[in-house]
This record gives structure tokens, C-alpha cells and sequence, in this order.
């Protein structure tokens, strides 16, 4: 709480406040403090007067600022008043917390007054000294001010919160520390005392012993004080005016200002702004706490810029001595210009964070205040600097969100040595500013991969001031081996298609400009999908094939047999796919296999030596592969039949599978190269193609036993 401090300090004599008014400004001041900077003013510039003649009609009007004060910019404090026969002429004093204040102008008040029963003097006027408004008194005075109870109910628990630990009541010499607190007896105890005076027996036994802090807190909890009307002093505050944001009694609504105004229940009002206080401290709270994580990235950058210094004076070291001793006399001014930049950088970060500290305290400290003024049981008083601190909070708020929350300074040196000049012109050898791009950031949470394709983003870092012409991508082969440029050019995104399934690829990037090209972006490791999701291919496909259900269902327009192909191609891993047949009258010979993308179409799948298939009837199949026929088995199919295709890439073989149940042998050994899922028919047929499925498990088994 000690960062609370400084709001519960008036602004005049530094001190914690005594006796707090509250201005209409919202603003506070200690009742003597506010006696001591009362300015009188001529008769025939004062509101009164003017009220009289006709004009004016609120409690208190604010003084044109360029009549009644002088703002200085020089010193940001307060001139004299000048033009007026009560002003003074000497020169404004400052408090001990620095804020400009007027001397008096008036005589203190008689001893035996008090502040606020002390006669005024006529025409009397103040200044907030904090946010420069001025303000006539009308004839009640400091008087016409409300006390601010919750200030000083919050001053309080904060004074006790620091006081020194409770002492027992009835040691007789040198008091011991207290260990408990009788609420009955409402006396504290040490051990010994305790046993000796108020023994656990007897009437005593039902006594409630407490803590001492609960002790403390139970003390101070008096019941609650009724606040007063300031215009009405006999009446109670019992109801708010909307309008003009003030707690007002039933006098003020029935013949005073606030007869027409909207009013509302005291209590539902005082809910209503706590609510709201509450909330708008809940996003300063997280300004807060993003204020504290920018302080620890501002320390970080400190080390950084140091560890960075460190390493470039290293270099420019290493250089240095690399050119004899022609560059030694070169070599300390250059030295000079490093530790130059060096101490640049750390003083703007070191500042950056005084500023950033000061403001995270004065927040904090306002956090602290608002919380502490909320624990107020005090409807009237809570009410009447809600408002304001609402405010302030929300201001407070809105001022860490002006870029105060990014660094001024890099922690890079972007400085470069050029040594490439000849021996001769080493006396010409200088700092140039380094060329080359910064190293592209790669964006994770826009990458991702989708079947065998990667997406990538990247994009330069935010504090970078050296353009890119371009950008070069580059993913190695997904076992481990050489990266290979996959894009050059301009876009920041970028998307690569016919990865392998089911594998692991590396990916980096780095900018380019005519000087040269950046260092490599942290590697980003990118897994593909471990089965294929796609649908039959309308591009390469034959005009006589029909396609419907998203491209999954296919028939054909011809008796003549025409091929399809899938649009997923697969050079590597275990995949397998199903095909249903929804029409079949068990005379065609569909083909159900893979390919190349350059098969042939209007033919027999497997006719041509860019496919292996199996064609079935509805009693038996066969495998067909460059026109030749094998493995004739027994079993065809039927309407609703499922056929299934297993390409095994790890062991180059491709099986086939009708109503789960394995056809025949294995089809084809040997595949290799990029294959395409494939199928052909004709008008006589039709069939629905089903992805992304996993691999039979007894294959799985029989693979792994192998």
C-alpha cells in the first residue's frame, strides 16, 4: 500500500490530509491548507456581485483562467494575481510534494476558531492548486465544501497499518507484545496476562478472544456516521441527483435547485458506482500488469544491449587488429563511437523505465486508493468522488495505452565494419549503417499444414528499419536431409504443395536486398497429415465423367470405359482409401487402382503402363498392368460392395481389398514415383469415394510381425 501514498497527501502541505474538503473539482485539500491559499477579490469582478445584478446562478463559478491566474510555462507553477488591489505581489511559494501554491493573502484565523468556523473574508476565491481551477465562496464559506470522509476513513487504515504492533494493556513495566484481544473486555492481552487476569473459567470462559489485528479492525469499525446536507445541515442525505452527480436531502428536492432534477436512491446509486469503479479497475489492472511485464522486458534489453556491446566491440576488435597497425590509431575512435551508441540505447531504455516505473507507482497507488475507497460502508461519501475517480481511472487507463507499452530502442547495434577499402584509405574508415535486412520473423500462429501441403507466413520485425526486396523459403527434404529453396520472391506468405504424408519438414527464411541477405529464421518444424483427406479430380479427368457429392461420387455419360483421378497425389507412406459401388447392373468391369497423372483416360484403367489396377465383374477380377492380365480370383461385386485400395509406399506394394476381406494376393511390387488414386467405368456404374481412413488392422498387425 505504500505506493498509495501519494494520494492520500494534500497538495499544499505535503502532509497527509487533515480534515479533507472536497472542491467541485473533484480534487482535495486539508480545510487549513485551503484557508491558507484563499485570494480576496474586488467586489466588481466577483460572481456575487454579478449574481446579484442578474447573472450566474450555480453555487460556485470558475473564474475566467486568464483573468485570475497566470500559468507559467517556465516554472509550471502559479503567478501572482494581478490587477487587483487584495492580490499579492510577491511570488508564488511551492509545497514540499511541488506543487505551486499563492502565500496568504488573508489574516490566519483567531486561535480559538477552528478552519471552517473562522470568518471568511468577502469575496473570497481558491485555486485548486492541482488542476488550476478557481472558484469564488459564497457566503458559508470553506463551510459550503463537503468533508471527504472516505479520504479519511482510507488515511486512517492506512496509518494503522503502519503503526507499530499492539502492546498488552496490563503489563506493568515494559509492555509485552500482544497475543489476543478480548472483543467483551475490549482489552489485549499478553500470554502471561492473559492466564493471570482473564483465565479460561467461569464468566470469562464465554468472552470471544480475537487476534489483536482482529482486535484493531473490530475497534475501528464504529458505526457509521449519518452524513448532512451542506445547504440543509439538519437534514440527512438521502437520495442523488442525476443530474447535477451530488448526494442532496429531502429539503434540496422539495424547495431547493435539485426540485426538477432527476433523482434516485441513495443505496441503488451507491451499488451502481461501486460497480462501476470496480469494473474500470479491472482493465487498469491489466494495464498494470502489462506495465510490469514491459518493465522486465526493458531490464532484459538493458542485458541485452550489453551482452550485444560486448559482442560487437568484440568484432570490431578482431577487425581492427586484422589490418595492422595502420588501423590501431583508427581503431580507439571507432571504439569510442560503440560505447557512444552503447551508452545512447542504455539511456533511453534506463529512462524509459524511470518513466515507466513512476507511472506503474502513481497507477498502482491509484489502484490501491480506489480499492481502499470501495471497502467504504458510506453511501454519501463513497457518491461524491465516484465520479472522479471513475474518471481518473479510465484516464489513467487510456494514458498507458498511447504506446506507452513499447520500447523506444532496439537492442541491436546497426552498425557494420567495412573493411573491403584498400590499405591507402584506412584514415577514411568509418562506421557505415548496416544494409543487409533484418531477420524475417516466421508467424506461427498463421502457419499450419493441410494433407501435403504447408502454409507459411512471416514477416520483418517491427523495430527494423532496412527494407527487403525479398524473401527466399527453404524446407528440407522431411528426413532430415538438405534444405532447397522452395519460393523466392516479394509475398510474405506462402503455400507448398506435394509434401509427403505423414512426415516432418524443416522450414526457414531469410530476406534479401541488393547489399546481401539476412540470417535464417528460427526453424520451424511442420507435420504433415498422417491420412489424406481428397476427392476425385475434375481438372484431368475425362469429359465424360460425371462428378457430383462435392466431387466424391462419380458415374460416366459413355459404354465406353474413362478414368478419373483422385487430386492427391502420395510418393511416400501407408495409405487407403475405400470406394462404394451405388449402381451396378453386373455386366461392367469398373477398374479400381492408382496411376500416374499422364494415363491414359479413355480407356481400361491398367491398359497402359502408367497404371496398376484391378478390375472386377460381378463373379471374379483380375490385375491388369500395362495390358496384362494376372492373379485371376474369385469373388466379384454387388451393388453396395466395398472396394478398398492400400498403396504401401514403405514397402512398395499396392493390395486390394473387397467387403474387408483381402482379393487375392498382393497386386503389384515395386511402386514407385508419384501416384494418383484412380478408378474407371461407364454409364453403367457408379461408385463414392471415402478418405482419410485409417489402415485395416490386421494389415497393420501382419506389417509389424514382418
Amino acid at each position: 500500500m505504500e505506493e498509495m501514498e501519494e494520494e492520500l497527501k494534500c497538495p499544499v502541505c505535503g502532509s497527509f490530509y487533515r480534515e479533507p474538503i472536497l472542491l467541485p473539482c473533484s480534487h482535495n485539500l486539508c480545510q487549513a491548507c485551503a484557508r491558507n491559499i484563499l485570494v480576496q477579490t474586488p467586489e466588481a469582478e466577483s460572481p456575487r456581485s454579478r449574481r446579484a445584478s442578474g447573472s450566474g446562478a450555480s453555487d460556485y463559478d470558475y473564474l475566467d483562467l486568464d483573468k485570475m491566474s497566470l500559468y507559467s510555462e517556465a516554472d509550471s507553477g502559479y503567478g501572482s494575481y494581478g490587477g487587483f488591489a487584495s492580490a499579492p505581489t510577491t511570488p508564488s511559494q511551492k509545497s514540499p510534494n511541488g506543487v505551486r501554491v499563492f502565500p496568504p493573502a488573508v489574516p490566519p484565523p483567531a486561535a480559538h476558531l477552528s478552519p471552517a468556523l473562522a470568518p471568511v473574508p468577502r469575496n473570497s476565491c481558491i485555486t485548486c492548486p492541482q488542476c488550476h481551477r478557481s472558484l469564488v465562496l459564497d457566503d458559508r464559506g470553506l463551510r459550503g465544501f463537503p468533508k471527504n470522509r472516505v479520504l479519511e476513513g482510507v488515511i486512517d487504515r492506512y496509518q494503522q497499518s503502519k503503526a507499530a504492533a499492539l502492546k498488552c494493556q496490563l503489563c506493568e513495566k515494559a509492555p509485552k507484545e500482544a497475543t489476543v484481544m478480548c472483543e467483551q473486555c475490549d482489552v489485549f492481552y499478553c500470554d502471561p496476562c492473559r492466564l493471570r487476569c482473564h483465565p479460561p473459567r467461569g464468566p470469562l470462559a464465554k468472552h470471544r478472544l480475537v487476534p489483536p489485528a482482529q482486535g484493531r479492525v473490530s475497534r475501528r469499525l464504529s458505526p457509521r456516521k449519518v452524513s448532512t446536507c451542506t445547504d440543509h445541515e439538519l437534514e440527512n442525505l438521502s437520495m442523488y441527483c442525476v443530474q447535477c452527480k451530488v448526494p442532496v436531502c429531502y429539503q434540496c428536492l422539495e424547495e431547493g435547485k435539485h426540485s426538477s432534477h432527476e433523482v434516485k436512491a441513495l443505496g441503488a446509486m451507491w451499488k451502481l458506482h461501486k460497480s462501476q469503479l470496480s469494473q474500470a479497475l479491472n482493465g487498469l489492472s491489466d494495464r498494470a500488469k502489462e506495465a510490469k511485464e514491459f518493465l522486465v522486458q526493458l531490464r532484459n534489453m538493458v542485458q541485452q544491449i550489453q551482452e550485444n556491446s560486448v559482442e560487437f566491440e568484440a568484432c570490431l576488435v578482431a577487425q581492427c587488429d586484422a589490418l595492422i597497425d595502420a588501423l590501431n590509431r583508427r581503431k580507439a575512435q571507432l571504439l569510442a563511437r560503440v560505447n557512444k551508441e552503447h551508452e545512447h540505447k542504455l539511456k533511453v531504455v534506463r529512462d524509459q523505465i524511470s518513466h515507466c516505473t513512476v507511472k506503474l507507482r502513481q497507477t498502482t497507488g491509484l489502484m490501491e486508493y480506489c480499492l481502499e475507497v470501495i471497502k467504504e460502508n458510506d453511501p454519501s461519501g463513497f457518491l461524491q468522488i465516484s465520479d472522479a475517480l471513475i474518471r481518473r481511472v479510465h484516464l489513467t487507463e487510456d494514458q498507458w495505452g498511447k504506446g506507452t507499452l513499447t520500447p523506444r530502442m532496439t537492442t541491436d547495434f546497426d552498425l557494420s565494419l567495412d573493411n573491403s577499402p584498400l590499405l591507402q584509405s584506412i584514415h577514411q574508415l568509418d562506421f557505415v549503417q548496416m544494409k543487409v535486412p533484418a531477420t524475417p520473423i516466421l508467424q506461427l500462429e498463421e502457419c499450419c499444414t493441410h494433407n501435403s501441403s504447408a502454409t507459411l507466413s512471416w514477416k520483418q520485425p517491427p523495430l527494423s528499419t532496412v527494407p527487403a526486396e525479398g524473401y527466399i523459403l527453404e524446407l528440407d527434404d522431411g528426413s532430415g536431409g538438405q534444405f532447397r529453396e522452395v519460393y523466392v520472391g516479394k509475398e510474405t506468405m506462402c503455400t507448398v504443395d506435394g509434401l509427403h504424408f505423414n512426415s516432418t519438414y524443416n522450414a526457414r527464411i531469410k530476406a534479401f536486398n541488393k547489399t546481401g541477405v539476412s540470417q535464417y529464421s528460427k526453424t520451424l518444424v511442420l507435420q504433415t497429415s498422417e491420412a489424406a483427406w481428397f476427392a476425385f479430380d475434375p481438372g484431368s479427368a475425362h469429359s465424360d465423367i460425371i462428378f457430383s457429392n462435392d466431387n466424391l461420387t462419380v458415374t460416366c455419360s459413355s459404354y465406353d470405359d474413362r478414368v478419373v483421378l483422385g487430386k492427391t497425389g502420395f510418393s511416400k507412406g501407408v495409405h487407403y482409401w475405400e470406394l462404394t459401388v451405388d449402381r451396378y447392373d453386373n455386366h461392367p468391369d469398373p477398374a479400381f487402382g492408382v496411376a500416374r497423372i499422364d494415363v491414359m483416360k479413355d480407356v481400361m484403367l491398367g491398359k497402359d503402363d502408367k497404371a496398376w489396377a484391378m478390375y472386377v465383374d460381378n463373379n471374379r477380377s483380375w490385375f491388369m498392368h500395362h495390358n496384362s492380365h494376372t492373379n485371376r480370383t474369385e469373388g466379384g461385386i454387388t451393388k453396395e460392395a466395398t472396394v478398398g485400395v492400400l498403396l504401401d509406399l514403405n514397402r512398395k506394394t499396392l493390395t486390394f481389398f473387397i467387403n474387408d476381406e483381402q482379393q487375392g494376393p498382393i497386386a503389384f511390387e515395386n511402386m514407385e514415383g508419384l501416384l494418383f488414386p484412380a478408378v474407371s467405368l461407364n454409364r453403367n456404374v457408379q461408385v463414392t469415394l471415402h478418405t482419410g481412413l485409417p489402415v485395416p488392422d490386421f494389415y497393420s498387425s501382419r506389417a509389424s510381425i514382418a
